[in-house]
């Protein structure tokens, strides 16, 4: 697959200073020029100034000035001008204002986490000493952003974008209304919603197991409980545990691990995903405000403001 990963991406909020320390207190470590960055792969969010919340900029990696051509050509077949040199390509979505960013990149190599070891019916794997789960005491950090979710009022548009122009490869549909499509042997590295206005629904960002979901969670939970939106379960396309926590321009953010890898495009089959399984296979029913952001009506009308 000649894109390889999702680098990093630009959050346009209203409140940047307020939403930056929530991102601090998130795991994500600041850096300059309102960058953070993650333990494994670097700078990957940037958050700028924007009068309402939007994803600003997607930036993916890819192996050859080669690939950016190629690029290129798609988008054009697509009516979509692009720029690009022979490290760069710049292209906009028109539905959605999105610049996205091709670079040459190096490929992402993270270290091997050693799996939690969990004892089961009949099977006795830790014996005489605590789940480690239950004995960490640092911070979480998330390891790399996994993916954006974008909602636009051009889903067609929108999706032919960024799989037939950009080259990402689907994953998954909810029927109508999703495509979860990947730039990575990830399940899903973007997923374009159908919404009656362009808006950022969510980040996510991989953290190591489940509890590393819990333990995320409850530490930005503790003194903040408004922040809860949904969580702790297991999505089914993906099949990644999550927990959702909202910041206080109105994006959600999630933490997951255990995401679905597709190593080879031939193996994987889309599946049409409808009703409660296109958005998770067990945990709490999502809150109304998750399906339909509670400040949607003001992004359309542009009184939006920051969430509270």
């Amino acid at each position: 697959m000649a894109l390889h990963r999702l680098t990093s991406i630009t959050m346009g909020v209203p409140n940047v200073a307020e939403t930056a320390a929530y991102y601090a207190d998130f795991g994500l470590t600041p850096d300059r020029d309102g960058w953070f960055t993650t333990r494994d792969a670097g700078r990957q969010l940037r958050i700028v100034h924007e009068p309402n919340r939007r994803l600003v900029e997607l930036c993916v990696g890819v192996d050859t000035a080669d690939d950016l051509a190629s690029a290129a050509a798609r988008l054009k077949r697509l009516g979509v001008a692009s720029t690009f040199d022979a490290s760069t390509l710049t292209a906009y979505d028109q539905a959605t204002a999105v610049r996205a960013v091709l670079r040459v990149s190096p490929r992402l190599t993270q270290a091997p986490v050693a799996a939690t070891v969990y004892n089961g019916p009949g099977r006795a794997e830790r014996t005489g000493s605590r789940a480690p789960g239950v004995l960490r005491t640092g911070r979480v950090r998330p390891r790399k952003l996994g993916h954006a979710v974008v909602g636009t009022t051009d889903f067609d548009a929108t999706t032919a974008f960024f799989r037939d122009g950009l080259g990402f490869r689907p994953s998954d549909y909810i029927k109508d209304h999703g495509a979860f499509l990947r730039c990575s042997t990830d399940h899903h590295n973007i997923l374009v919603l159908a919404a009656p206005v362009t808006f950022l629904h969510h980040s996510s960002w991989q953290v190591d197991d489940i509890d590393e979901v819990g333990r995320g969670a409850a530490a930005m939970l503790e003194d903040n409980p408004e922040r809860h939106v949904w969580g702790l379960g297991r999505h089914h396309a993906g099949s990644n545990f999550f927990w959702y926590l909202k910041d206080p321009a109105g994006n959600f953010s999630e933490y997951y691990s255990d995401m679905d890898c597709v190593v080879d495009d031939q193996l994987w089959t889309p599946e049409v995903l409808e009703g409660a399984k296109g958005l998770f296979n067990w945990g709490p029913p999502p809150p109304p405000s998750f399906l339909a952001p509670d400040d949607l009506a003001a992004l359309m009308t542009g009184t939006h403001s920051p969430a509270t």
